[in-house]
């Protein structure tokens, strides 16, 4: 078999992983957007997570993986079970999953940022990698964005501010140094109301100014995409 594979599909690549799969103590190691990067990803992670093998499993996610609700569920379902789940610093481009640091599989760069209705129709194309100096060399790179990555435990603690997805663009007008009236306007949202929801975010964050928040949001990772 050729160390570089092209797979056509999500039957392609099914037919290559579940020989893989077969193996309860082999390492898992991905990276994904979020839990529909992958098909079929979410039945496989609660799997996984209910036996002994979730133990030598690691999951790293953007940090959009964390704006629904059913989805922030199953990922602390994952972590109860003894997964490790983290969430990467920057938004990931590209989906990658490693089986025992011998096997690679990678999605196109442009089925991991798309729509989950994008991506549900079979039609994507894949690459399984066995050449050593690809798979290590990728590797290195998922470790590198692991070290930098944040728990998920860390997104659950009670006293970490809970900022829906209205406010958190509002944070993120914050950053982006635009008058309060092109940011109203950008959210579609009135002067007053985008007034309004800033001045929640001060009391949500413990902040006495829009500098102050900034820099506490930062330290939350509430900036995070």
């Amino acid at each position: 078999m050729p160390q570089n594979m092209v797979l056509r599909g999500d039957l392609e690549l099914r037919a290559r992983v579940v020989p893989l799969a077969e193996s309860y103590d082999a390492e898992w190691v991905s990276a994904a957007r979020d839990l529909d990067t992958w098909p079929g990803a979410r039945a496989a992670a609660r799997l996984r997570a209910r036996r002994d093998g979730a133990r030598r499993a690691r999951k790293l996610y953007s940090p959009a993986v964390l704006a629904d609700e059913g989805d922030r569920e199953t990922l602390r379902e994952m972590a109860a079970h003894g997964m490790q789940v983290r969430i990467a610093a920057t938004p990931l481009s590209q989906g990658t999953v490693f089986i025992d640091r011998r096997t690679m599989f990678l999605t196109h760069p442009t089925a991991a940022s798309a729509s989950p209705s994008a991506r549900g129709h079979g039609h994507r194309t894949y690459t399984m990698s066995a050449e050593p100096a690809l798979v290590s060399g990728a590797y290195a790179l998922f470790e590198a964005a692991w070290e930098t990555a944040t728990d998920l435990a860390a997104f659950f603690h009670p006293d970490r501010p809970q900022i829906d997805t209205q406010a958190r663009a509002v944070l993120h007008a914050l950053g982006s140094g635009v008058t309060d009236a092109a940011a109203a306007r950008d959210l579609g949202m009135s002067l007053r109301t985008y007034r309004r929801r800033v001045a929640e975010l001060l009391v949500a964050l413990g902040a006495d100014s829009r500098f102050q928040a900034g820099m506490r949001a930062g330290e939350l990772g509430l900036t995070r995409r």
